[in-house]
């Protein structure tokens, strides 16, 4: 493939650029997971995308091309699978994004947790489960055991993808994310059998992901993330909108006002705190947050049909 008649196209900044077919977007996205485009091309045309955004076309296209190489897990019988991504970590307030997971799994729901982690600055989310008694499973057939034996599982976005693992990688040196980041989330291991939560950052992408959500089929739930991570903020529950084949629904109904600090949820927590904090919720020592808890009856509904 030559690059630069792509460049050139998605090249000329917010206004001028314009964006690909998905054919182009699956072909050029392909080069890139196969480690294909060379260093000055691929900074070229991620810092391109990172300008522009990526259209759906673009998005549908980066899909199709993960899909065609995306490793795939099996599914117990039953519910279908709910996939977490996480790709944040906490920053500021406890990460209770193993809690939903666990509370899934106890209620005979099978959950996968996929993601990647290199940010100083945050608590990994591996650390977490880790303390919870969670390792990343070695490949997608000791996922599959963990699945049938638990109904929870761990692993790491690179031993689904491993060509995604060296653009996530490029955070580090580039300074900024880019498209990896926005289509880690839509990592799909379970096709057919999955349930897909997908957890944004900012206000914005809620729209981009939306109308992708439609378009891919399947089902999902959106949200607006915790600290990026996919459980409902305790402190003031966001909307939750839920996908069934391109069908989109309210699951949960949005909170109005603002978020205040809850007694019970302590600020920036060691890993082992966090953990405890979890253990505490899962025994009923302490409530468990009322948007986890409709979050999790919103799963558990989706996962069921």
């Amino acid at each position: 493939m030559n690059y630069g008649p792509i460049i050139k196209e998605i090249g000329r900044g917010a206004k001028g650029a314009r964006s690909l077919d998905t054919a182009t977007a699956t072909a050029l996205f392909g080069d890139i997971l196969d480690g294909k485009v060379p260093d000055i091309e691929l900074g070229a045309i991620l810092i391109a995308f990172r300008i522009k955004s990526e259209s759906l076309d673009e998005l549908v296209g980066f899909k199709q091309a993960m899909d065609a190489r995306t490793v795939q897990i099996a599914v117990p019988d039953g519910p279908r699978c709910v996939v977490l991504p996480t790709y944040n970590g906490a920053r500021r307030q406890a990460n209770l994004m193993p809690l939903v997971a666990m509370v899934l799994a106890r209620e005979g729901v099978p959950v996968l947790i996929q993601g990647r982690h290199d940010f100083e600055t945050r608590v990994s989310p591996f650390e977490l489960l880790a303390a919870l008694g969670l390792q990343p499973a070695a490949d997608a057939d000791a996922a599959s055991r963990q699945l049938a034996a638990g109904r929870l599982a761990c692993i790491g976005a690179d031993r689904l993808l491993p060509g995604l693992d060296p653009l996530l990688a490029l955070r580090t040196r580039m300074g900024v994310r880019a498209s990896g980041h926005i289509v880690a989330k839509l990592l799909d291991p379970c096709r057919g059998r999955s349930l897909r939560v997908v957890a944004v950052t900012h206000p914005e992408y809620l729209e981009r992901m939306d109308a992708f959500l439609r378009v891919d089929g399947g089902r999902a739930m959106l949200l607006r993330g915790t600290e990026g991570e996919i459980y409902a903020n305790p402190r003031r529950c966001p909307e939750m909108k839920v996908y069934v084949d391109g069908a989109a629904s309210i699951g949960v109904a949005g909170e109005e006002g603002g978020a205040p600090p809850l007694d019970t949820l302590p600020d920036a927590p060691s890993v082992a705190d966090n953990a405890a904090l979890i253990r505490a919720m899962l025994t009923g020592e302490i409530p468990i947050p009322t948007p986890i808890t409709a979050q999790v009856a919103a799963l558990k509904a989706l996962a069921a049909g």
